[in-house]
């Protein structure tokens, strides 16, 4: 039989991790993402550090729409060469469901009946390092392909799953920066300019004078808003991170959470509005007060998964979560107004 790789991509880490690397939050909705460009990097990637050709790549997700089921950007990176979309769901809480558990189950199925030679895993799930073991037992090596962070060390990759890996790779830094590309702000619209205006323009003009806006004018034209600009980190998150494919959130080793104090959460939640802003029309600006005290469901993954990656404890206690909820109210009006 012919000797192939194969790669099995957790959406969720890569998009989250290169968010992170692009824009210093984890906020899926802050980057466009060219999927194509981005897959046939990584599969470039795979086939030239394996030396073997692609059987396929295995991209796992939670489903876009209700019940699990693709939403159109997930349809079309199915309808990719050589790609097997594998979809898991999400929960009433916004948790991803079954994904860990789909990859998990294909790494070692794909193992047990020799499909392949050399398995690449685009993830950094501790719990994944069990299916790992298991593939490893079969005679077949795996590879991690961690995302950079800004260092260009491997972003938020657990040690353990490091550990028992055969191996670990960046992601080409170009391919990532060149395919995920952080949502800038769009400008508002200009307020519709009187009749006058123009005229006292033209008669400027035409008496020989040089062509200035009349005072009417300018007391109507708005400033062109500038793009909020996200908050930068005080530091990129430690290597041993790891983004989980069931709950979005950092997974680092458990221990007492450290002291959080208000600047930090304040920080966060700053870069967090920060991103989403620059994507958000006054309409989505308006909805998301009006929900209040509700967080949509992806702005509050994201808080969680920046704090728990700047304070690198797994599990972020419920004072901590209430104060970080808190100052993002806070945060909104600072920074919308």
């Amino acid at each position: 039989m012919r000797s192939r790789c194969a790669v099995y991509v957790d959406a969720g880490y890569l998009l989250a991790s290169a968010a992170t690397r692009v824009t210093g939050t984890s906020l899926r909705s802050g980057v466009h993402v060219l999927h194509e460009r981005l897959i046939t990097a990584i599969t470039e990637q795979a086939e030239e550090s394996s030396g073997l050709p692609l059987l396929r790549i295995n991209w796992y997700d939670s489903g876009g729409r209700p019940g699990g089921t693709a939403d159109p950007i997930q349809e079309q990176i199915g309808l990719l060469p050589r790609v097997k979309l594998r979809l898991g769901r999400l929960s009433h809480s916004g948790e991803q469901k079954g994904v860990d558990l789909r990859i998990g189950l294909d790494l070692i199925m794909h193992a047990r009946n020799q499909a392949v030679d050399v398995m690449y895993l685009v993830s950094g799930d501790d719990d994944l390092t069990e299916a790992v073991e298991e593939v490893q037992g079969h005679g077949i090596p795996v590879i991690l392909l961690a995302v950079p962070n800004a260092d260009g060390r491997p972003h938020a990759v657990s040690r353990h799953l490091q550990r028992e890996a055969d191996g670990i790779e960046t992601l080409n830094p170009e391919a990532i920066d060149t395919s995920v590309i952080a949502v800038r702000a769009k400008p508002e619209p200009v307020a519709p300019v009187a009749e006058a205006a123009p005229v006292a323009e033209e008669v400027a003009v035409a008496t020989g004078g040089t062509a200035r806006p009349s005072p009417t004018l300018l007391a109507q034209r708005r400033p062109t808003p500038r793009p909020v600009e996200p908050v930068p980190s005080a530091r990129a998150p430690s290597a041993h991170l790891v983004y989980s494919s069931a709950t979005g959130q950092s997974s680092a080793a458990d221990g007492p959470e450290p002291t959080v104090t208000t600047d930090l959460v304040d920080e966060v939640c700053a870069s967090v509005l920060s991103t989403w802003l620059n994507g958000a029309s006054r309409d989505q600006i308006a909805a998301l007060r009006g929900a209040r005290p509700l967080i949509p469901g992806e702005l509050d993954r994201a808080l969680l998964t920046d704090l728990s990656g700047r304070i690198n404890v797994y599990y972020v206690e419920e004072e901590t979560r209430r104060l970080l909820r808190e100052r993002f109210w806070v945060q909104l009006e600072r920074i919308a107004g």
